[in-house]
């Protein structure tokens, strides 16, 4: 392929992009999310900033776990200043744990609505306001309607958005940009060492616009995410004998 093709090739996939919701890297302001091996899977290895995004939970404990997973990318997006809100009518994330991601829970507003159609509201609304880190929002359900309302929003604000669906019957087709499942993994110290390890996630990418869906095992450890490598492996690793 000459030079000639590859330019135009380029340019076309570059014009795509910016169609669908993708703006040119310059616009994120240098923000870069580490998402370790996860990156690959995007176009031009970026998290889509200025996107919605859409996270599947089973049950509490799968949305305890999206909620960590969650929480260590926020932590990126609000290093350069500004707030962040968490919308929902049964809030699952535990404000003083943020901390541990680098967040200082008095930057997130919280707010805490008792019907989904004044969430779904409140979300729109809030992801139109430029300024704004990000936005997350705890819902049973959304419709394409509705996640295309959201997408629309965020394309003008450039506001990065967050949805975590719980208890979803059918997954029907949304505007999102992604559509993910979080679930915990066990942590582990090397060599069987006692104690609590860092915090743990399979993370399945289900769809992303132009990138390649997958599946990872990653951990956070020092502010940032890490591939874990052969995890069953380690984690039946048999405890050497003392005495």
């Amino acid at each position: 392929m000459t030079s000639t093709r590859k330019d135009i090739i380029a340019q076309l996939q570059k014009d795509m992009l910016s169609l669908q919701g993708f703006k040119p890297m310059a616009d994120d302001n240098g923000v870069e999310i580490e998402l370790g091996p996860i990156k690959s899977a995007f176009p031009n290895a970026r998290f889509p900033l200025g996107a919605v995004h859409e996270f599947i939970c089973n049950g509490a404990e799968d949305a305890a776990a999206t909620g960590g997973f969650i929480a260590g990318v926020l932590g990126t997006l609000m290093q350069q200043g500004g707030a962040a809100l968490w919308i929902s009518a049964s809030r699952t994330i535990f404000p003083p744990a943020l901390k541990f991601f680098g967040i200082n829970p008095d930057k997130i507003i919280f707010i805490d609505l008792s019907k989904e159609k004044d969430i779904l509201w409140v979300m729109e609304e809030a992801l139109k306001t430029e300024g704004i880190a990000a936005v997350t929002c705890e819902m049973k359900e959304i419709s394409f309607t509705a996640s295309r309302r959201l997408q629309l929003a965020v394309e003008q604000s450039r506001v990065t958005g967050f949805i975590l669906c719980r208890n979803q019957r059918n997954l029907s087709t949304t505007a999102c940009v992604t559509r993910w499942k979080v679930s915990s993994l066990p942590s582990a110290l090397p060599g069987a060492m006692p104690g609590v390890g860092f915090p743990r996630w399979n993370i399945e990418l289900l769809k992303v616009r132009n990138g390649k869906p997958g599946t990872w095992q990653v951990e956070w450890e020092g502010g940032r995410f890490r591939h874990v490598l052969r995890v069953a492996a380690i984690l039946q690793e048999p405890q050497k004998k003392t005495g």
